[in-house]
């Protein structure tokens, strides 16, 4: 097993992955980074716990040790910015969303740095997304990747005023197919509000791996934190999550039900 990542093998169709559900800073890496940085301010909190239902659903979950500012493995390795023009953060991110700096003065990494940090810490989390698709792919006849993450309802940085609460992406319909979207959408997501392709249409992992073609769908998930937070001090608020927990479980059924449906 990796020490980077922990997968859980599930027993129907469906791997959810949480790409930034990670906390940890390695000790030497720590040791270039600011004060602020190390308290990881940006992370999709407690992704793991709001999903923990998933698994008794039978839920395959991936999800990694470290902190996407190690290494954001929802980047292209190439550092191909997903959003032509937009503020966004780099593969090996230098500012955190409010756009303060993450490493002590000279001490960003490098591109040897980065390089080491895609062996070490991207390539075994993809390698594992690749070869757990494939094997559900192989047992099922197809296979339903949902990206699942979560963001601070208000980051000026990256959208205007205040997020829808779910905001799904399928780089406008070419990750998964028209059936599959439009089964999500007919979810009564009420009072929650709810976008598709809208600021957030699927980052590298939703687009890379997306090949309804193939009988591999893909949906990316960005989760308004006010749904399920007390953003204010960045803790997990009980009444709200099992408020919006029912709205995970039919999505998660929603994609289970159309992962085990064979092809006309």
């Amino acid at each position: 097993m990796s020490t980077t990542y922990q997968l859980h093998r599930g027993t129907v169709p469906l791997l959810i992955s949480m790409p930034h559900n990670g906390e940890q800073i390695p000790d030497d890496i720590a040791q270039t980074m600011t004060e602020k940085a190390l308290k990881v301010p940006d992370t999709d909190w407690y992704k793991d716990k709001l999903y923990a239902f998933a698994l008794e659903m039978g839920a395959y979950i991936i999800k990694p040790e470290y902190s996407r500012y190690i290494i954001d493995l929802n980047r292209d390795p190439n550092g191909t910015n997903l959003y032509p023009g937009a503020n966004s953060t780099e593969l090996c991110p230098t500012s955190a969303f409010d756009e303060s700096p993450l490493y002590l003065s000279g001490q960003e990494p490098d591109a040897e740095e980065i390089q080491h940090r895609v062996k070490k810490y991207w390539q075994p989390y993809h390698s594992a997304l690749t070869n757990t698709l494939s094997e559900i792919k192989q047992q099922y006849g197809r296979a339903v990747l949902l990206d699942a993450h979560s963001i601070a309802s208000r980051v000026p940085r990256f959208f205007e005023g205040q997020l829808p609460d779910f905001n799904f992406g399928t780089s406008d319909g070419v990750t998964c197919s028209e059936q599959m979207i439009d089964a999500v959408q007919h979810i009564d997501f009420a009072p929650y509000s709810m976008v598709t392709n809208g600021r957030f249409k699927g980052g590298f992992i939703t687009r890379h791996y997306g090949q309804p073609e193939q009988n591999i769908h893909s949906i990316q998930l960005e989760l308004s934190q006010r749904t399920y937070m007390n953003e204010d001090t960045a803790t997990y608020d009980e009444h709200k999550a099992q408020q919006v927990i029912p709205k995970l479980k039919q999505l998660v059924s929603c994609l289970i039900n159309f992962a085990e449906q064979s092809d006309d």
